[in-house]
């Protein structure tokens, strides 16, 4: 049976129109995007089978293109759609987060950064360069590591804050392994890039450590 032939009032399309996104479980949310299934099960019969699958929501939007593309009822097309919208989630707190000043909305910016780092299976060191109104210039990758660690110099990021005319930074990065606790290597780097970066008169105004659960801050415990 197609979703066209349930009762209107059960479809996930219209059941949103009617109720609100709220009102629909995350096999129903799902079903909108996936649009329809495999010859004799709808798009609400893959979506509840694909959450069994992976587990979760962030599971299946996290698994390796070439797993998904594998299900039966996927494809190129549907695995594009599902990236698409994860995408236009991260920009929204992108949005969020630059629409005012940075330190006004912490929550804004830690929503963000978990958005971008939580699910990436290597780790990445970030910063977010800020104007002398603490207002947001640009968020920039700096340096891409293994699931162990990132190299990080203090000279290549000096030179994109004095490029990027900055009067502050908050440096971030992930925990692949999920346990956001800092370890003693990013603390000594953190001293380092204070130092490195106070010498041109920018201030380090964090460094957030992205884990699976939780976002830790060095300006809250204290270590900076």
């Amino acid at each position: 049976m197609s979703l066209r032939d349930w009762p209107e009032s059960e479809r996930p399309r219209e059941k949103l129109l009617r109720h609100g996104a709220t009102a629909l479980s995350e096999a129903e949310l799902l079903a909108i995007f996936l649009q329809s299934g495999p010859r004799g099960t709808t798009a609400l019969d893959l979506a509840r089978e694909l959450l069994g699958e992976f587990r979760s929501v962030r599971g299946l939007l996290t698994a390796e293109r070439q797993r998904l593309c594998g299900v039966r009822g996927l494809g190129e097309a549907k695995y594009a759609l599902l990236q698409a919208a994860l995408e236009l989630a991260r920009r929204h707190y992108s949005e969020a987060l630059s629409s005012g000043p940075a330190l006004a909305n912490p929550r804004a910016t830690r929503e963000f950064l978990r958005a971008r780092l939580r699910d990436l299976g290597h780790e990445v060191f970030c910063c977010l360069f800020l104007d002398n109104r603490h207002r947001v210039i640009c968020f920039d990758e700096v340096f891409r590591g293994t699931i162990d660690g990132a190299s990080v110099h203090p000279r290549e990021i000096v030179k994109l804050a004095l490029a990027r005319n900055a009067a502050a930074v908050i440096l971030a990065h992930n925990h692949p392994s999920g346990v956001a606790e800092p370890s003693q290597a990013d603390e000594l780097i953190t001293v380092r890039l204070r130092e490195a970066l106070g010498l041109v008169d920018i201030r380090v105004l964090d460094h957030i450590v992205v884990g699976d659960a939780q976002c830790v801050s060095f300006a809250e415990r204290g270590l900076l």
